[in-house]
Parts: C-alpha cells; structure tokens; sequence
C-alpha cells in the first residue's frame, strides 16, 4: 500500500512488501490522502551502510547466467527500478524488498583492496569477472565514491578480463579503463535498455539514465573502440514487448555489435513491488499486462526454472525469440563472438600491465 504521509516521485517502489523471513510485519492503516497534502509529504531519504564483506568475488552456480565469477560494489540499488529481480537479496539483510532495496545501500568501500587480494592469491585460476550480479555497479552514488572504477583499476593493473551490464551513462566517466582493457581483449560492455520511451522510463526505472542518454553512452564507447552490446532487458509482455525492434535498430545505429534480451521475471516480493507499480501508474493496463506475463511463464506470474526463466514458454516467448532473430539479422548484432581472454594475466611483478 502506498504511505501518503510520503512523496515517491523518483521511486520505484510505492511500499515496503514485508519481509518473507520476518514473522512480524505491520501495516500502516492510512487511506485518506487528503489528510496529507503533497506539499507536506516527505520523500525517503537514502541512507548508505558499510559493507564489512571480507571477500568480493562471488562463485556464481547458476547455469544459465553466461558467467561464473561476479563482483557487487554494493548491496540495494538507488536506480529503483520498479521490476529489478534483485530485490529479494536484500530481505536477507533484514529489509524490504520493496523501498528500503533502492534508499538503503550498502557500500563495500574495501571492493578494490579486497579485488585487489584474490587476485594476488596464487589460487586464483584468472577467468572473466562480471559487473554486477545484484546491483548496478554505477549507480548514481558511484560517482562520488568511484568504487567500481577503484575496482577496474585493479583489474587493469592484473589484466583480468570483465564483463559490464549498466543501465547507467555514468560508465562513460571510465572511458579510459576500459580503452585499455579493450586493447587486449579485457573488456565487453553492455547497455541495458527498457524501452525508448522516456516518459515511461522515468516511472518504471525512476533513477536510471534516460533512454536516449545510454544510447549516447553505446556511441561513446564504441567511438573509443570499446566493445559493447546493448541487453534488452526486461522485455515487458503487454507494456514493453513491441519496442524489441526499435531498441535493436536504435542501439545497432549508435554502435552496439551484440544484443541479448531477457523476459521480465518476478521472484519473490518483486511481484508485489510491480503489481503495485502497475496500480499506481497502468491501472488501466495491469490486467492485460499480468496476463501477458503469465503467458510467457506457464500460467504463472513467475517462473524460476532455469533455462525457460530466461527466454520463457508459450505463444508470446515464441514470437519474441522470433522477432529477436529477425531483427538482429537484420541490424547486423550477433555476427561476431564475444570473446575475451585471460592469456594476458599477470601479476604484478611478473609482466606489463594493461598499459
């Protein structure tokens, strides 16, 4: 239920689902709006936690994720994005899914110095390292605590190869990391891209940068002849489904070379966070929507198998992964591997580094 005692614009969420570990919840029987004018609500504020984590790189053993090893500068996400998968990861911290995953983050200041230890270990077999498994590794507060690029600057120095996902233009700041990585072969970027629409964008991923600005960020990077692909990701039956397309045209003009796509997945409270969001923004079209969904996932509005959970079943799954082939033949993506090496590994002392 939406607090009216609040102000959510540049939130994802509208409530605090409770917590699925907790056997105490409350909830907050507030129904007139009118007893809280806007002009008093408040808006939640965002609070940083220090990470004490001694380790920062994860062993995923998931097999359908396309790779193995992860690292999360941080824990929640302030791009608030209203149907993130990740949102459950933060109930094992004794939050919300729903409010507290996008204004409560958790900050591992120590990601470069810990980086910095595993891959020093002489039990270190170098493989590729993927930014990020829950979270987006530059998200707004990254600009001013330069985590991840602490972390790339390790990276560099060890010619450790890695993977990036973002929905955030902010990883052009990095521009001259990657250059570097790129020239052996250490770097692949992607966009994730939502929809064009920026009007819907700024509702459904209140934080995130605007369409037109990651396609801008694509240009960039691929200017400096860094390799970079654009995620379709999630592809929203029913709201964001016949934008496949023109995303694949759109991130194919501004330089992307590859393209993936994933359905929209609603584990756990994320279901409740997106529901909510479609009362408050697509009333209208939430029932169609949910029912779209539950077309691509076997009747249900989740499911977690692995393998069908990434591209889905039924008539609609279909027509996607048709639609995906079509037009990335068309647009040229796909044509080439993506292909990154760990030859180049050395620690230091032992050779030259990236530069």
């Amino acid at each position: 239920m939406n607090d009216p005692r609040l102000d959510l614009r540049g939130r994802g969420a509208v409530s605090n689902p409770p917590n699925r570990f907790e056997s105490l919840s409350f909830h907050l029987e507030l129904t007139d709006e009118s007893l809280f004018p806007e002009e008093e609500r408040v808006q939640p504020t965002t609070r940083l936690f220090r990470d004490t984590s001694r380790t920062i790189v994860n062993k995923n053993d998931s097999p359908d994720v396309g790779f193995e090893y992860s690292i999360n500068p941080y824990r929640g996400c302030e791009h608030g994005c209203a149907y993130c998968y990740a949102r459950p990861t933060h109930e094992y911290l004794g939050y919300s899914a729903g409010l507290d995953f996008e204004s409560k983050i958790f900050v591992k200041d120590k990601a470069p110095e810990l980086l910095r230890e595993k891959l020093m270990s002489r039990s270190w077999q170098p493989a590729s390292l993927f930014f990020s498994g829950i979270t987006d590794c530059y998200q707004p507060i990254e600009r001013r605590l330069r985590i991840t690029r602490g972390c790339l600057e390790v990276l560099r120095e060890f010619r450790n190869p890695a993977g990036i996902i973002t929905k955030n233009q902010l990883i052009t700041r990095d521009i001259d990391i990657l250059q570097d990585m790129a020239k052996l072969n250490g770097i692949m970027v992607f966009l994730s891209v939502t929809t064009l629409d920026a009007d819907l964008g700024g509702k459904l991923e209140p934080r995130t940068s605007r369409p037109q600005a990651r396609l801008k960020a694509i240009e960039e990077l691929a200017r400096h002849g860094i390799p970079v692909g654009v995620n379709v990701a999630p592809v929203i039956p029913g709201l964001t489904d016949h934008e496949l397309p023109s995303i694949l045209k759109a991130a194919a003009d501004a330089g992307a070379r590859w393209a993936g796509y994933t359905p929209v997945r609603l584990p756990g409270a994320v279901l409740n966070v997106f529901t909510e969001w479609l009362d408050t923004h697509k009333p209208e079209r939430k029932e169609k929507i949910l029912s779209a969904i539950r077309d691509v996932r076997g009747g249900k509005l989740n499911d977690p198998r692995f393998g069908s959970r990434m591209r889905g079943e039924g008539a609609i799954a279909e027509n996607l992964r048709q639609m995906f082939k079509i037009y990335t033949r068309r647009e040229n993506l796909n044509r080439e591997d993506l292909h990154l090496t760990t030859e180049h590994f050395s620690r230091p002392g032992d050779q030259l580094s990236f530069l």
